[in-house]
C-alpha cells in the first residue's frame, strides 16, 4: 500500500512540474510572438478602421473606481483624437441586470467627446476569445487595433492572429503593481488556456446577426 501511494504522489509531482513548464513555456511563446505588434506608442500603431477596446468592470468590488478600466478609457480616447481609428468595439460583460461593461465604455467615452455613432456595442463579450472572434465574424473587422493593458493586449493579439487576422495591441496605462497583483497571475493561467481554446477550437459564447460598421 505505501509502495501505491508513493507512486502515486510521483505522478503527482511529474504532472505538477509539466503543468508548470506548460504555463511558463505559454506565457513566454505568447509574448514572443505577439511583441513586434503591441505598443505603447500610438505612432507605432497602424491607421486602421476599428479598435477593439476589451472590457472591465468600472469599479472593484470595494466600489473604489477601477484603474483598469480609466486606463483603458484614457487609451481608447487618445487613439480616435489621433486619427488612427474610426470607430470603437466596446466589448465587455452583460450578463446581468446590474452589470454592463459596453454601456459603462460607451457613457464615459462620450462623456470625452467620443461620438456616439463612432461607438460599437458588443454585449456578449464574455471573454476576450468572445471579443477577439465576434469583432470578425459578426462585425466583420480583419483588421484591428486591441486596447487594453500590455499583458491582456499580448493575449488578445495573439488570439486574433491565430484567427486569421491583422491585429495589433495598442497598450493602456497599467496599474500598481500591487494593485494589479491577483489580475497578473491569473493572466498566467489565462495564457495557458488559449491553447486549450486553439487546440479544442473553442467558440464564442454566442453568435447572432452580423452587424456592418460603415
Amino acid at each position: 500500500m505505501r509502495k501505491v501511494i508513493k507512486n502515486i504522489f510521483k505522478i503527482f509531482l511529474l504532472l505538477l512540474v509539466a503543468g508548470i513548464i506548460f504555463i511558463a513555456w505559454a506565457n513566454y511563446s505568447i509574448r514572443k510572438e505577439s511583441s513586434p505588434f503591441v505598443s505603447y506608442n500610438i505612432a507605432d500603431v497602424p491607421k486602421t478602421k476599428t479598435a477593439l477596446l476589451l472590457g472591465t468592470g468600472k469599479k472593484l468590488s470595494n466600489g473604489l473606481p477601477n484603474a483598469y478600466f480609466y486606463n483603458r478609457i484614457q487609451a481608447a480616447i487618445d487613439l480616435y483624437k489621433s486619427g488612427k481609428i474610426q470607430y470603437i468595439i466596446v466589448s465587455g460583460d452583460n450578463s446581468t441586470k446590474d452589470y454592463n461593461e459596453p454601456e459603462d465604455m460607451q457613457l464615459t467615452l462620450m462623456q470625452y467627446g467620443i461620438p456616439k455613432e463612432r461607438i460599437v456595442m458588443d454585449h456578449a463579450g464574455f471573454r476576450t476569445l468572445d471579443s477577439v472572434i465576434r469583432a470578425k465574424e459578426i462585425f466583420g473587422q480583419n483588421k484591428l487595433v486591441v486596447i487594453s493593458q500590455k499583458f491582456h493586449n499580448e493575449r488578445a493579439v495573439f488570439l486574433a492572429r491565430k484567427n486569421g487576422m491583422e491585429a495589433f495591441g495598442y497598450n493602456a496605462n497599467d496599474v500598481n503593481k500591487y494593485a494589479g497583483l491577483k489580475t497578473n497571475l491569473r493572466e498566467y493561467l489565462a495564457k495557458a488556456k488559449v491553447y486549450w481554446d486553439l487546440l479544442f477550437g473553442v467558440e464564442p459564447k454566442f453568435g447572432g446577426e452580423k452587424i456592418v460598421i460603415p
